[in-house]
């Protein structure tokens, strides 16, 4: 009997024979910045190798969309309002209190700080979004280029918009919103509070009553009050644009697949549905050989081996208080540390530690001396410690981060530190415990194997599903009708009304009726004592 691994070889060997020379598809793409552009990145560099032709709507003012003479992707590049210095500005900003002023506030104090953080972000979104819709050049060149689906990362909101505009499938790549809101509201996910914890609560799956309690308040915040985006003001732009009354959530709904960047191995089991797919890791890769001066300084670390430091691309330099502390922590252990920093070299900094622009992250994690991982916790990141099974000490800064820190957490692969109140001895204790302690190699090393494990490859199977879109021109037959329901529908709460209604009905005639019978009864009663 043929095996599932071989079976699903087969399927996509026919898949891609499908799409053969000649017949590849054209897609459109409304990317994100940093590290989701790089996801998507590995995506479209794939689909070109499958004659696919790939259109990235690039603005004129970013940070981190490359335009690569190597490469087959095309790059149509858009004026916008913002020049890059503004853009700068905004980012840095938003960056600074991300990091060192939210996570000081109290719980409604977060919840405000925080929507108050993302509108900001959301009115820059929307300026970008504007200069695409009413670039009327732009927007003639891709109706006429009859693209086959769009890919987009809906953290900003307008992909949806071109697909409804163009009249083509659409496909999302994220990781998650806030609360899982869009993926519960506009995908129909179905996310039970009982013990399926809401993103940012940093809550496991395995909660105490209390933490249950938690569960539900985060849920309902993020439910009735507050908003990932100024919804708003994003449903009078797109009833202007399509002339109709609008929703962004209900065009968000109309996303034929969603492709979500985790997997079963970070993720906690929870309820999905058929166009859901976790292709977690789909950027990972086997090591490859180190550049010559860091393969020395590797090699030169004797059996303690090396720890791998980065706070990943958004962050390479930090406040000189911080910087000295942690350089002060890294100082006191055996393994020799490769940091990445760009910032002024800290007093601190110990003969074992080296700092580093760049470092090769992915091959340096699979390197067979590497011992730990010193991470804020990026989801790219997080998958390369898995994929080669290396353990984290994780001090998480903004977003997911914090999220990705606790699963891993929880299922023993990692230890977590607090980045404003953490000093050098819990960088040293941390290191020295995931280091010595065999259970966390252990289980960052099961974490790999369930990673590994699987039929087909993360990055065939986000391929796949996009060109399986493109064959059937979309996939509605995936969408549960949970779309078609209001609120109160979905929960059965007319339901429940209505069988209220009819036992209260019953209830109450029969009450009416025993007081009749009762009163018939006195009153005979009565009438015989007289008689």
């Amino acid at each position: 009997m043929m095996s599932v691994k071989m079976t699903a070889a087969l399927l996509l060997l026919q898949m891609s024979s499908f799409f053969g020379t000649g017949n590849g598809g054209k897609v459109l793409v409304w990317p994100m910045e940093f590290s989701h552009w790089l996801n998507l990145r590995t995506i479209l560099d794939e689909l070109v190798k499958k004659d696919h032709e790939v259109m990235v709507l690039k603005p004129s003012a970013s940070f981190s969309y490359e335009v690569d003479n190597t490469s087959a992707i095309e790059f149509e590049t858009y004026p916008t309002t913002y020049s890059l210095s503004e853009l700068d500005e905004i980012f840095w900003e938003s960056l600074r209190k991300y990091i060192y002023e939210l996570p000081k506030q109290s719980f409604f104090g977060y919840f405000l700080m925080f929507q108050e953080m993302i509108w900001v972000d959301s009115d820059f979104f929307e300026t970008l979004c504007k200069d695409v819709i009413f670039n009327i050049e732009l927007m003639t060149k891709l109706q006429n280029s009859s693209f086959d689906v769009i890919l987009a990362d809906p953290f900003i909101p307008c992909g949806d918009l071109l697909a409804e505009i163009l009249k083509i499938p659409l496909v999302y790549s994220l990781r998650f919103f806030p609360g899982s809101t869009y993926e519960k509201y506009s995908g129909g996910l179905p996310l039970p509070p009982s013990y399926v914890p809401v993103a940012l609560s940093e809550l496991s799956d395995r909660m105490t009553f209390m933490e249950r309690v938690k569960n539900v308040i985060y849920t309902l915040c993020f439910d009735f009050w507050f908003q990932t985006f100024n919804e708003k003001r994003w449903n009078q732009f797109y009833t202007e644009v399509l002339g109709k009354p609008t929703k962004l959530t209900e065009t968000m709904a109309k996303a034929d697949i969603w492709l979500i960047r985790t997997y079963w191995d970070l993720e906690f089991p929870h309820p999905v549905l058929p166009n859901f797919e976790f292709v977690g890791g789909l950027h990972c890769r086997p090591a490859k050989p180190l550049p010559k001066e860091i393969e020395d300084f590797v090699q030169s670390s004797g059996e303690h081996g090396v720890v791998v430091f980065s706070l990943g691309s958004m962050v390479g330099s930090l406040t000189e208080e911080r910087a000295n502390m942690i350089a002060a922590g890294l100082a006191q252990i055996p393994q020799k540390v490769l940091w990445r920093f760009e910032g002024k070299k800290p007093k601190t900094l110990g003969p074992n530690t080296r700092l580093y622009k760049w470092i090769p992250q992915n091959d340096l994690l699979g390197h067979q001396k590497t011992r730990a991982f010193v991470t804020h916790g990026g989801t790219n990141g997080i998958y390369e410690a898995i994929y080669h099974g290396i353990p984290v000490v994780g001090i998480p800064l903004f977003a997911d981060q914090y999220d990705n820190i606790v699963h891993l957490k929880t299922k023993g692969a990692a230890i977590k530190l607090d980045f404003l109140t953490m000093s050098s001895t819990d960088l040293f204790t941390a290191l020295k415990t995931v280091t010595n302690e065999p259970s966390y190699k252990e289980n960052a090393m099961r974490l790999s194997r369930i990673h590994h494990d699987q039929p087909v490859k993360p990055l065939d199977r986000a391929v796949f599903w996009i060109e399986y879109i493109m064959r059937h021109k979309g996939a509605k037959h995936l969408r549960v009708a949970a779309h078609d329901l209001n609120w109160v529908q979905y929960h059965s709460l007319d339901v429940l009304g209505f069988l209220l209604g009819c036992v209260a009905t019953v209830v109450f005639i029969l009450t009416k009726s025993c007081l009749f019978c009762c009163q018939k009864f006195t009153k005979t009663g009565r009438k015989k004592k007289r008689e």
